[in-house]
């Protein structure tokens, strides 16, 4: 290959060189980018995360709660529970004692029993007559209690009716904060839902932007290899050329000293002056 055509394949080199030169530093751009891209992504991924940690715990807390008060209502219905068998037994043991109840009132029981008391008090008796008055008023007292504990069952069935009303009460309460943190629990539950598909997209797409990220540096490294395998070759011929031209240098030089001896020799031959320059050329012939 000639030396014109080594320069010519030179510049066609450079050329080649400066275009994958400018491609490069548009990947090195892309690259950027792309990994800007990829970390700007990632922050959201992280931020997203913390909130998606936040979530997780207050619907875990509302789910706790909703256990808890489940729990308390439970223990409730059994509370009612019990309490509405001490009415049944209460209500059996009424109308066990309803049909011992006497056929005279309360008030007319009470209003013998405090005569014949009175009349034991005031009045003199023997032996025989008032212990027969002592056996009417314990008859009488005995009817008496019947009604005590008619009424004493009747006060303790208000008072279970009134408990279980009560605890009821409380159980409803109970069912009502139980759906107020359910439907808690499940907004937050529904938010979460939509916090991790988006934190799913981005990390994606955070994904997608790294794996572009990772091909365009091995597009960036191919490209390298390439220009550095051509800037070789630009070397390779520049370093040819240079050879060569220092080639040409030389012999132009002994071309231009033998003709300077000629001249010089001829010189001598006529007997003529010498230059320095013809005067050194012999010497390093050893002629002068």
């Amino acid at each position: 290959m000639s030396k014109n055509e080594k320069k010519q394949e030179i510049e066609e080199l450079s050329r080649k060189l400066s275009a994958l030169r400018e491609q490069r530093d548009r990947l090195k751009a892309e690259a950027e980018n792309l990994a800007e891209k990829r970390n700007t992504l990632n922050q959201k991924l992280k931020a997203l995360s913390v909130e998606i940690l936040k979530l997780k715990n207050a619907r875990n807390e509302a789910n706790a709660k909703v256990k808890e008060l489940k729990q308390q209502r439970s223990q409730i219905k059994t509370e009612i529970a019990q309490k509405i068998e001490e009415l049944k037994g209460l209500r059996n043991e009424l109308e066990l004692i309803l049909k011992k109840k006497p056929t005279r009132s309360f008030k007319a029981l009470e209003k013998e029993v405090e005569s014949l008391e009175w009349k034991i008090q005031t009045t003199p008796l023997n032996l025989q007559e008032e212990k027969k008055l002592v056996e009417q008023v314990m008859q009488l007292q005995s009817q008496i209690s019947i009604y005590k504990k008619i009424e004493q069952l009747n006060q303790k069935r208000i008072e279970l009716k009134a408990e279980v009303k009560a605890l009821q009460a409380r159980a409803e309460l109970l069912h009502k904060n139980i759906l107020e943190c359910a439907k808690k629990s499940q907004e937050i539950h529904q938010e979460l839902l939509k916090r991790v598909e988006e934190a799913e997209k981005i990390k994606k797409e955070a994904d997608n932007a790294h794996e572009l990220y990772l091909k365009t540096r091995d597009k960036i490294r191919s490209l390298q290899t390439e220009m550095a395998k051509i800037s070789n070759e630009i070397k390779s011929f520049k370093e040819e050329i240079s050879a060569e031209e220092e080639k040409e240098r030389k012999e132009a030089e002994e071309k231009l000293l033998e003709a300077m001896e000629r001249q010089a020799r001829e010189k001598l031959k006529r007997g003529e002056k010498l230059t320095w320059e013809e005067f050194k050329v012999l010497a390093e012939k050893g002629l002068a």
